[in-house]
């Protein structure tokens, strides 16, 4: 079930770049436009001049985005399981057999 690869021109921080991506050719821009708008942001803060260092920490801030994220989404899943769990019991016997408890 491979998808066909698209090739994508993007720019970020001046630089004009050809991603190859599985993903859909606006999905690759907007990733693409978001990175760029992260390092341009840093770059404008007046601490850091240099765009590979902006890059450095732009991959930080973006990481750690993902990360809380993730734990937001852990969070989300764990109360859905317990509220799941909870719901189940108040189920008739019949109707508990096949919910995985």
């Amino acid at each position: 079930m491979s998808e066909k690869r698209s090739s994508v021109k993007v720019t970020i921080v001046g630089q004009e770049l050809t991603i190859r991506s599985d993903a859909s050719p606006e999905h690759t821009r907007e990733v693409a436009a978001y990175v760029d708008k992260t390092i341009r942001s840093i770059m404008n803060s007046g601490a850091i001049v240099e765009s590979n260092r902006a890059a450095i920490l732009a991959a930080l801030q973006i990481t750690d985005e993902l990360f809380r994220a993730r734990n937001v989404q852990r969070t989300l899943d764990e109360s859905m399981q317990s509220l799941s769990s909870e719901v189940r019991r108040w189920l008739p016997p019949a109707k508990r057999a096949g919910s995985g408890s």
